[in-house]
């Protein structure tokens, strides 16, 4: 192999800028070996025999220097640093080898440290080493000062007790140990990457101190000083010219695999002038160029700023002083030889050389290696460069280790080096199982490279970019594995750390800007091929490219350089989108191809294909890949429009398959879960692709479905109630006496409430009018349960007779009871089943139910939105329809059908239109001509209705008898003030019927259903009640009754009854009706004793003896109640049952009200006083000292004030009670509101809020009415000569109601012709007026 001379003076110029021979390379690189061996000289292996003399004298120099040092403290060998800079730190890495070296020593793995002394001081230090907190202090300061401080202090230890060394002894041998670990640290340093070249230079600074040198007369290094000239300085003593005892060289010679020979040949020749005053002159050049500006190593054109350039030219010209001092240290001969001025100011021959560090920095990641290093040096070199980062024009000077274009000679050494390691891992002495580097440099190529870039002034980012840009070649040609470009990248990160990008040279800064673009372009097409595998793309898949690919875009020179990597983003985000396209296609192909009618499924298997996808990457790529790729928004964004898209595609197919038949190809369920599966995915989007609008009305595509199930729902609620009717035994199951109907109603009322809820529908007003199109069916159901409930409870009061030939009548009362010895007929008093106690119990625990409901509903809430958002009502309206309120009050002047005046009727009314079709019927009233029946119905029109009211007196068999018939027009325009008219019509035969009628809105309204329920319900409730009152009020009457009256105040013998008989006979009857045991042994009264009659003055307990019979029937009856009744519903029956006893009181004081003359009699003041104290009897057994089942403010209500007002009037003059009369009512007239109030509206009646607050109205309005008025025409129509004075009276009443009435409709019409301003009415107008 040719060699280029080594004597030739024209070396440089010869050497081509732009191209790097092999030759030429080997030339260099072996200059750099020779070099690094001189200035580090090693004592030759073999020594004459019988030199002893020179071996003596060699001994006791460095045995005197060695004394001599080590009575210097540490602290005088670390005063450099202490006066100079901080230290310098070393790299963590070093902690790990230097741990491993230790333990080979420790036991005795090491030959080259076979001491025993020195074995054990190793040990004890190794001790320190495996203790955890000493590792974590070393890890947090990392300072080389600090380590051999430690060791020095363990030694000292350890030396001091050992007897064999005497004296001072243990000083030399510990000055010979911390030599010995330095050096140890040195050889250390070799395996680690990017070790800084202060790090180095200020080891072999303190090496130099230690160790002892050759010389004529100790020094204080321990070195023995002497040369021996050629050309002014030579190599010092002990140096040798063989290339065995030069590691470095040896490596060079294996790297280019030249024979030993020949580079034998090749280092005798390099001798001549690669000296270390070369190697001094060429630092002093580069020192030169920098203060002059040239080009090589580096000048202010090079930098972006005057920092970056100071900052360089401060770090460089540190560099380069410490390796000058350093190379005079090891040589002092080179400073005889050197003029003073050239020399660093630093530098003093008569003492130590102090520090010039003037950086301190952290290790740096190893560039190639987890074990191995790259050695990091912070020369930074900065050439104008044709070639990024590489060519550069050179200044004429002349170096010796230094080549023409540095750079491209480390370049290329660089990629020999990995080039041959990489060959030596893939040779068979490598096994398959051997660990090899990632960062594939061996160490004596990573101390060459190092050796090498500290001579040719190679700056540490661009050692970094170029091993990079290598690596990243090698990795293109499949040469090294993908994971030996993250270990390159860590250097790199960690240079940036230490040197900010901002203070690199601007070549360096664009070469790396290459190499990260060419990097980002091969990775991000390994990632674009990657993501065929969407959705089921696992992060490992793409881990190895996002790491590169994290770190190059996060640098930021891709954008800095004009790099144009949206466009490469753009075509990434194109490829998601395909992907994800074809995995759609694939999967509803897929799943459309399986048998089956049902076209809903496919959709439903899909959006559970998306979700989880969706899903999956969202856990596996929760942020976005570089900050710029969304995987998870790019796919949702593409399979949820295409999911929409074949849901519109199959809209009208689906809805038929639904609706085909009973049993339909779609079921009604799989489309609602369609529905909840589609507003998932649809929220999906929402949230994952912010910004992207899919143009899909949600609602409007499954309304119709909805508005279907509604229909379904509504035909299956009459058997929802007969199903639970069926299954009802009328037992009580819980403490509040209902029984099991009612709960399973609503149970099943409640679930399709909960599954309109559950389907949280995106559009409130569709929802609303879900709900109130529910609450019809609801309210519909609760009327039906109502109806059917009441029939059962009426077939329980009124037993029909099974045999149509026994001679019994269906009538309000078991039987006829005996005749007593006045020959009157009596009644037996009632009992009540429980099963009928159980039905009100029901009735009343609907209503709490269906409040709950409407709580459950927020009713309120749904009719708000239904206000604020419901579309403009359209110019032309279809017919509306009114809600009429029938309330079925009394007659009277009904004349029996038989000629016997003493006749009676059982009465009952029905309600039919023009067609005949009975509409309603209220329960029958027995045996009375004054039937007062009080039923209220609702009937619902669009036009004028006539209504024809029939009157029928109830027959035992076959048709019931017509008593009378009156006609009446249920007409919008004559009840459109929304008032109660209270209308009394004319029979076609005799007498007349009171019908209260009102008129209402009907409204399509949640509201107004919910009010209807509430009101069907209290109707139920009000009419079970009044059944148990009037069953009841019979012998209530009969106890109260004038007879019972008469019977005590009689005085005339002839005609006066035994008292003990009569109530004797009263009590058997009661109790034979009660089915108590009336088999009592009586005792007969003596024949002499004659019997008792009733005495002129009776005593009060006398008179509540009278009343016994009824007390003992209340007590039976109210333990009833108290069994089967809940607490409501028993308050409720008993305060009726005391509003019957002072209606019965009433009559017997005075008529009803009325201008006909009446047969009715004054009682007399004993009659009187009997009757109130009657009433004050029955008071205090009503209220029980405040334990009762009515409250006393309850039972001093109203109705008992003007009770107790009648003994007031009752003996004035007829003439004093006209002239009060007149009085009372001016005073009522001028009391009474200017405007009459609408009738009770089913609004007020939505639930149990608005029902309490209207009672309470109501009984606060009923204490403000003055009532004596009234009470007094009662009283005057038991006096001659008044009929004509009440029919006047009555008559005013009539015309100032009519003149009211005529207002408030003028009002009414006023308040329509007005602009419409603030809320809207709550009742709609007249059809006939328009609206404004």
């Amino acid at each position: 192999m040719s060699r280029r001379s080594v004597d030739s003076a024209a070396h440089d110029k010869r050497v081509s800028k732009h191209r790097v021979t092999d030759d030429d390379l080997f030339n260099y690189a072996l200059r750099v070996a020779l070099l690094a061996y001189l200035i580090q000289p090693k004592p030759v292996g073999a020594t004459p025999a019988g030199n002893g003399d020179t071996k003596d004298k060699d001994y006791t120099s460095r045995l005197s220097g060695a004394l001599s040092s080590s009575i210097l403290s540490l602290g005088d060998l670390f005063k450099d640093v202490r006066e100079g800079p901080k230290s310098v730190k070393f790299p963590e890495k070093l902690l790990k080898v230097l741990e491993q070296k230790l333990q080979d020593i420790a036991m005795g793995k090491d030959a080259a440290y076979s001491d025993q002394l020195v074995r054990r001081t190793m040990a004890v230090f190794y001790g320190q080493f495996t203790n955890d907190s000493f590792k974590r202090q070393m890890k947090e300061n990392r300072k080389i000062e600090e380590l051999i401080l430690m060791f020095a202090t363990h030694a000292t230890n350890v030396l001091k007790k050992e007897p064999t060394l005497a004296g001072d002894g243990w000083k030399l041998e510990l000055n010979n140990q911390i030599s010995l670990f330095v050096r140890m640290l040195r050889d250390c340093l070799k395996n680690v990457n990017h070790v800084s070249p202060e790090l180095t230079a200020r080891l072999d600074m303190y090496i130099a101190k230690l160790a002892p040198t050759p010389a004529p007369a100790p020094s204080d290094s321990g070195y023995d000083s002497s040369s021996t000239s050629r050309d002014s300085v030579s190599s010092p003593i002990g140096v040798s010219g063989n290339i065995m005892d030069m590691p470095l060289v040896k490596t060079v010679a294996k790297l280019f695999k030249i024979p030993d020979a020949t580079v034998q040949k090749e280092v005798d020749q390099l001798r001549r002038f690669c000296t270390e005053k070369a190697a001094l002159q060429d630092l002093k050049t580069c020192l030169k160029n920098i203060n002059a500006g040239a080009t090589f190593p580096g000048r202010r054109e090079d930098f972006d700023s005057d920092a970056a350039w100071q900052h360089w030219k401060h770090l460089e010209t540190s560099q380069l002083s410490q390796l000058m001092l350093v190379m005079v240290q090891f040589n002092p001969e080179l400073a005889k030889s050197t003029p003073s001025e050239a020399l660093p100011s630093a530098y003093n021959p008569s003492q130590r050389p102090t520090s010039v560090y003037s950086f301190n920095r952290n290790d740096s990641q190893h560039l190639a290696s987890r074990t191995g290093s790259v050695s990091s040096r912070r020369s930074i070199i900065g050439l104008r460069t044709e070639t990024i980062g590489e060519e550069g024009d050179d200044e004429d000077d002349n170096f010796t280790f230094i080549p023409p274009n540095a750079k491209k000679f480390y370049k290329r050494l660089l990629e020999a080096c990995i080039t041959a390691d990489l060959k030596a891992m893939l040779s068979d002495e490598v096994q398959d199982d051997d660990e090899v580097s990632l960062g594939i440099l061996s160490p004596p190529h990573i101390e060459l490279i190092n050796e090498c870039a500290v001579r040719w002034r190679i700056g540490q980012p661009y050692r970094v970019a170029s091993f990079l840009d290598l690596v990243k070649q090698f990795y293109e040609r499949n040469d090294v594995p993908l994971e030996c470009v993250p270990e390159a990248l860590q250097a790199v990160t960690k240079v940036t750390h230490e040197i900010t990008v901002d203070k690199w040279p601007v070549p360096d800064v664009e070469y790396l800007a290459t190499v990260y673009g060419g990097l980002f372009s091969i990775f991000l097409a390994s990632l674009y091929h990657t993501l065929d595998k969407i959705p089921a793309l696992k992060r490992d898949d793409i881990a190895p490219y996002l790491a590169v690919l994290e770190v190059v875009h996060k640098s930021g020179l891709l954008e800095r350089f004009g790099n144009d990597i949206t466009a490469r983003f753009t075509d990434v985000k194109d490829k998601v989108k395909q992907v994800a396209a074809h995995f759609y296609e694939q999967k509803v192909g897929e799943l459309r191809a399986q048998p089956g009618v049902n076209r809903a499924l496919p959709l439903l298997f899909i959006t559970d294909e998306i979700e989880k996808s969706a899903k999956l990457l969202d856990k596996r790529f929760p942020e976005p890949i570089l900050g710029r790729l969304d995987l998870v928004s790019l796919v949702v964004g593409v399979l949820v429009p295409h999911f929409v898209a074949d849901l519109e595609a199959i809209r009208k197919q689906l809805f038929e398959d639904s609706m085909n038949g009973a049993t339909p190809d779609v079921p009604i369920e799989d489309v609602f879960a369609l529905y909840r599966r589609t507003k998932t995915i649809l929220e999906m989007h929402g949230a994952f692709c912010e910004g992207e609008h899919i143009d899909f009305d949600l609602g409007s595509y499954f309304e119709p479905y909805v508005r279907q199930w509604l229909v379904n729902t509504d035909n299956k609620t009459a058997q929802w109630v007969q199903n639970a009717i069926a299954a009802d035994k009328f037992q009580a199951e819980s403490s509040s006496g209902h029984s099991s109907s009612i709960v399973d109603l609503f149970d099943s009322l409640r679930s399709p409430i909960t599954f309109l809820q559950d389907l949280e529908w995106s559009d409130d007003y569709q929802q609303a009018r879900f709900f109130t199109n529910l609450s019809k069916t609801i309210s519909k159901a609760v009327e039906q349960y109502c109806r059917s409930v009441e029939d059962l409870f009426m077939t329980e009061m009124f037993p029909r007779p099974t045999d149509f030939l026994q001679p019994q009548k269906s009538s309000a009362w078991l039987e006829k009871a005996k005749q007593l010895a006045a020959g009157e007929k009596k009644v037996e008093p009632f009992n009540f089943q429980p099963e009928s106690c159980v039905k009100l119990n029901n009735v009343e625990a609907a209503r709490k139910l269906l409040d709950n409901m409407y709580s459950q509903i927020q009713a309120d809430k749904v009719a708000e939105v239904l206000e604020q958002h419901g579309p403009a009502v359209p110019e032309k309206q279809e017919r509306q329809r009114f809600l009429f309120t029938v309330k079925i009050a009394v007659a009277e002047g009904l004349v029996p059908l038989d000629s016997n005046p003493s006749s009676k009727l059982d009465t009952f009314v029905t309600l039919s239109d023009e067609a005949g079709n009975r509409l309603a019927k209220t329960r029958t009233i027995y045996e009375t001509l004054t039937p007062r029946w009080d039923e209220t119905f609702d009937l619902s029109v669009d036009k004028p209705l006539w209504l024809m009211v029939s009157i029928r007196d109830r027959a035992l068999v076959g048709k019931h008898d017509t008593v009378g018939r009156a006609y009446i027009c249920l007409d919008s325009r004559r009840f459109g003030d929304f008032l109660n008219h209270d209308l009394w019509l004319d029979l076609d035969t005799t007498g007349r019927i009171l019908l209260r009628i009102s008129m209402e809105g009907e409204r399509d309204d949640i509201l107004f259903y919910f009010g209807r329920a509430f009101r069907s319900l209290k109707r139920a409730e009000g009419d079970m009640v009044r059944i148990f009152i009037d069953k009841m009020s019979p012998f209530i009457q009969q106890c109260l009754s004038q007879t019972t009256l008469r019977t005590l105040t009689s005085k005339n013998g002839a005609y006066s009854l035994d008292y003990n008989k009569a109530l004797g006979g009263v009590t058997a009857l009661y109790r034979s009706a009660l089915g108590t045991p009336t088999a009592e042994v009586q005792i007969p009264l003596p024949e002499g004793e004659k019997p008792r009659f009733r005495p002129e003055q009776m005593t009060d307990m006398e008179l509540e003896q009278a009343l016994s019979p009824l007390f003992d029937y209340l007590d039976a009856n109210l333990q009833t109640f108290n069994t089967y009744l809940s607490d409501d519903a028993k308050g409720m029956v008993m305060s009726r049952v005391w509003k019957e006893v002072l209606a019965v009181i009433e009559g017997l004081l005075i008529p009803p009200l009325s201008d006909v003359p009446s047969d009715m009699k004054p009682l007399s003041d004993k009659e009187v006083d009997i009757v109130f104290k009657w009433l004050k009897f029955l008071l205090n057994f009503f209220n029980a000292e405040g334990e009762g089942p009515v409250p006393l403010e309850s039972l001093q209500n109203q109705k008992y004030r003007d009770v107790v007002s009648i003994r007031l009037y009752y003996d004035w003059h007829t003439d004093l009670l006209m002239e009060e009369c007149v009085r009372m009512m001016q005073q009522s007239f001028r009391s009474s509101p200017s405007v009459k109030k609408r009738a009770k509206s089913v609004y007020a009646q939505r639930n149990l809020g608005t029902i309490k607050d209207r009672k309470r109205e109501k009984q606060q309005e009923k204490e403000k009415e003055i009532t004596n008025g009234e009470t007094i025409m009662r009283i005057l129509r038991m006096r001659p000569g008044t009929s004509d004075f009440i029919a006047q009276q009555l008559q005013i009443m009539t015309q100032m109601q009519a003149e009211q009435e005529a207002r408030v409709q003028q009002s009414e019409r006023r308040k329509i012709q007005r602009p419409k301003q603030g809320q809207q009415p709550p009742v709609p107008p007249l059809p006939s007026v328009p609206e404004s």
